[in-house]
């Protein structure tokens, strides 16, 4: 349920929840994953805007963690081909792979992730069998320094589908919380007049 844990500049370790690579939605994962936990949340798995923040924090999270988003920002160090990929693909382009081996991630769609998912498939199939294809250093080299979209296996979430732009760090999170405000101030209380 709680797929990772980081040790903040504090010494406090903060549990984060990602639902984009689980059996469990991130819907369904943030609030189960609170109930258990006496400290701030953080919740992964599709956060890239305002609204997804807002529902975060409604779920019982304290804070979003936004992999793909920030992917897409000017201060990424990947290749602007990378970036694009990002804007111009929808929530529909990924792919999961290594469910056979216990280690689901969710990637890019490309070929090389359709061909990892065909391989794992295969009846006795073990990590050997992709490992070529899944290597990190590969999908670095090709993809995330050189630019080459079909080269490798990249990390991707469904998040895609709302970015639209590249940006800054800085304007991403500005616009965040004006839109986290916005609802908050002005969609919520009105919802409930």
């Amino acid at each position: 349920m709680i797929s990772t844990r980081f040790t903040e500049t504090f010494g406090v370790d903060y549990p984060v929840v990602c639902g984009g690579m689980t059996a469990v939605g991130t819907a369904v994962l943030i609030p189960a994953a609170a109930r258990h936990v006496g400290i701030p949340l953080i919740a992964g798995g599709g956060f890239a805007d305002g609204a997804g923040l807002v529902a975060a924090l409604a779920l019982g999270a304290s804070a979003i963690n936004m992999g793909t988003r920030f992917v897409a920002s000017d201060e990424a160090p990947v290749h602007r081909n990378v970036k694009d990929q990002i804007v111009a693909n929808d929530e529909r382009a990924t792919q999961l792979v290594f469910r056979e081996f216990r280690n689901t991630a969710r990637v890019a769609r490309n070929a090389i992730s359709e061909e990892i998912a065909e391989r794992s498939r295969r009846p006795g199939a073990t990590f050997a069998d992709v490992a070529d294809l899944a290597s990190g250093a590969r999908g670095r080299s090709r993809v995330l320094q050189d630019g080459d979209m079909g080269g490798g296996m990249w990390w991707a979430g469904q998040a895609q589908g709302l970015i639209h732009s590249v940006e800054s760090c800085r304007a991403i999170v500005y616009s965040i919380i004006e839109q986290a405000e916005s609802i908050m101030c002005g969609q919520l209380p009105a919802a409930v007049r």
